[in-house]
Order: C-alpha cells, then sequence, then structure tokens
C-alpha cells in the first residue's frame, strides 16, 4: 500500500508547490502593474531624445519655419558651459544636414559668426553619415564610401575655418571633428593631437571621451585594449559629477554585451563599475546634458544583475525618452526599452512579495 501513496504523496506536494507558484506570479503580475501604472507604453517614448529638453524642440521647432535667432540666441547663452554647448550645436547641425536653407540665411546675415561656422562644419559631419548609413563596412557599397570621406574632406576644411572664428578656450570644435577622424581612419597620432587641443580646454568633458571611446574601439580604429585602456584612464582621473566613471561600462557593453552570458553583469568587476557609475551620476549637476544617457545603460545593466528596485529608479528617472545606449542599437528602441523596463518591473514586484 504505501508503494502506491507514495507516488500520489509527491504528485499531491508538486501541485501544490505549482499552484503557489501560479498564485505568487499572478500576484507578481498585478504589483508590477500596480508599480508601473505611471510608466509610459512603447508608443509614448520619445525615440528623438535622450530626455526632455524644451529649450532644444523649440529652437527645432523655430528652424523648421526658417527662423535661425533662436538656434544663435540658444548657442550664446550656453556660455561657457561646454557640454550643453557641444549637446546643443549637434542637434541643431543634425537639422541643418537635412535642410540647411536657415543656416544659409544665418552665415549670410553674420558671415563671421562662430557659431554659424561650427554648426556648418558639424552639419557636414553628420550628412556624411548620413551618406555612408549605418551598415557594416562589407554591406556599404563603394558609391557610399567615396560620398561619404569627400564630405568629410571638405568638413575638415570647414573646421578649420570655424576653429579660426571661435574663442580660444572653446573646445567644441575639436570635439566635434573626432568622428571626423574616425570616419578618416586618422592615424593614432593625429588623434593625439586633437585629444590635446580637446582636453587643454576641457580636460573632464563626456561627449569628447564618449566619442574617442568610440575611434579606440575594435569596431574602427583601434581594438578592445585600446579602448578599455582609454576608458579605466579617464575613469580613473576624473572628478566625480563628470560621468567620466561610466566609460569602462560602456566599453565592456561595446565590447562584450552580444557574447557575454547574462551572469558576466553579475561578476564583481562588473559590479563594482555598476556602483560607481552609480556614485557619479548621483553627484553629477542636476541639468547635466549627458546624465539621462547615463541613466539609461545604468539602467540596463542593472537589469541584468538582478537589481531590479535599483534598475526601476533609473528607468523612473528617464521614463518617455529612449534615444541612448543601448536602445538605440535595436530596430525597434522603444519596445527594447520597455521589454528590458518590465524584466525590472516584474524583479522589483516578486522581490517586495517575497519581502
Amino acid at each position: 500500500m504505501s508503494g502506491k501513496i507514495l507516488p500520489f504523496v509527491i504528485v499531491t506536494v508538486m501541485l501544490c508547490f505549482w499552484l503557489r507558484s501560479k498564485r505568487l506570479a499572478k500576484r507578481a503580475e498585478r504589483l508590477a502593474a500596480e508599480i508601473g501604472a505611471d510608466l509610459l507604453p512603447p508608443e509614448r517614448q520619445n525615440t528623438d531624445r535622450a530626455y526632455p529638453d524644451p529649450e532644444a524642440e523649440a529652437v527645432l521647432a523655430a528652424l523648421s519655419q526658417g527662423d535661425w535667432q533662436p538656434a544663435a540666441q540658444a548657442l550664446t547663452a550656453t556660455g561657457t558651459d561646454w557640454e550643453r554647448r557641444s549637446y546643443l550645436v549637434g542637434v541643431i547641425a543634425r537639422r541643418a544636414a537635412d535642410d540647411d536653407t536657415w543656416l544659409r540665411a544665418w552665415q549670410a546675415a553674420r558671415p563671421d559668426d562662430p557659431d554659424a561656422a561650427v554648426v556648418h562644419a558639424d552639419a557636414k559631419v553628420s550628412l556624411a553619415w548620413q551618406i555612408r548609413g549605418g551598415a557594416w563596412a562589407k554591406d556599404t557599397s563603394a558609391e557610399q564610401f567615396a560620398g561619404f570621406h569627400r564630405v568629410l574632406k571638405e568638413a575638415r576644411e570647414d573646421f578649420d575655418r570655424a576653429t579660426s572664428l571661435t574663442h580660444p578656450d572653446d573646445p567644441t570644435p575639436y570635439v566635434l571633428q573626432i568622428p571626423l577622424y574616425m570616419g578618416l581612419s586618422a592615424p593614432h597620432e593625429a588623434l593625439h593631437q586633437l585629444w590635446a587641443e580637446v582636453t587643454a580646454r576641457a580636460p573632464y568633458h563626456y561627449q569628447a571621451h564618449w566619442r574617442a571611446l568610440q575611434y579606440w574601439s575594435a569596431k574602427w580604429c583601434g581594438s578592445a585594449d585600446l579602448a578599455r585602456n582609454f576608458a579605466a584612464q579617464a575613469a580613473a582621473t576624473a572628478p566625480r559629477g563628470s560621468l567620466l566613471t561610466m566609460f569602462p561600462l560602456v566599453s565592456w557593453y561595446a565590447h562584450n554585451d552580444d557574447e557575454a552570458p547574462d551572469e558576466a553583469y553579475g561578476w564583481p568587476e562588473m559590479m563594482a563599475l555598476t556602483e560607481a557609475a552609480l556614485a557619479d551620476v548621483a553627484a553629477a549637476r542636476p541639468d547635466h546634458p549627458r546624465a539621462a544617457e547615463v541613466r539609461h545603460l545604468l539602467a540596463y545593466c542593472l537589469t541584468k544583475q538582478g537589481r531590479h528596485e535599483a534598475a526601476l529608479e533609473q528607468f523612473r528617472l528617464v521614463d518617455g525618452y529612449v534615444e541612448a545606449v543601448p536602445w538605440r542599437y535595436y530596430d525597434n528602441p522603444a519596445e527594447a526599452y520597455c521589454r528590458v523596463r518590465d524584466v525590472a518591473l516584474k524583479g522589483a514586484a516578486a522581490s517586495r512579495l517575497a519581502g
């Protein structure tokens, strides 16, 4: 008789565990929905920005009407905030790459305006990358490469003019040349010389380091080792609040995310890098134009580490805007963002129930 009862007991116990797990899963699902009730669905995520920027939106709205003066005023107002200045130049230049009618009017009205000159030069770089496209080299045509290199060489002359007009302390025209050097596969010594010009003016410039890290990456002009060393040096020498401690994480993600097992994000080294970046972004000035980009990648890394409550905190600070790494690398950034955010939501709900 006992031989018949034992299987029955085992099945009963297993059924009880299954029913309990199912009930907990349902409760976790309901709690996740409650926790995330204020978060936005994919169709309401802005894929053009990493964070809300009313000034940039107002400038772009004016440019769409052919009015360049708000752009000029916004750039003047940045003063010596070099992070904000290079960011705004990029926003304005990308619009000029699509239609530069208003930029030509600006230049006609103010022929030697350094702001118009640097926008013009950076617009050429944006245009060159549009011509090339985002595909791998093997999937890019000879015609695309020819146009790409031709426009980049034109941009080099435009940057020479921009640097001659700009204030000697302004790093912007040097920072914005880094993609040009990358696209033309400039030798390392040339990049070192350009980098000396950047760091002499702004040694802890986030966008400059972001672009230089791309140059040193294996995909472009360097290697995984060169990129890792560059990122480590930046993180080791920068003051807290500069956000440069993020670059070891950025380098690791760029070179390893596709092939590394999920548990790699939980290795002690990665946990330490994440903690350093969290402390850095917490110390950054509230209006730092790159803080949101840092938070996006932190949200991804924290989710991968199973630190769902911490990830959810970062997601809440950037929700609604997804133009950042890692989401921009997906065909549908908004869906990719929401998919990972949902993992953090469900994990946070399960943790609260277990607690």
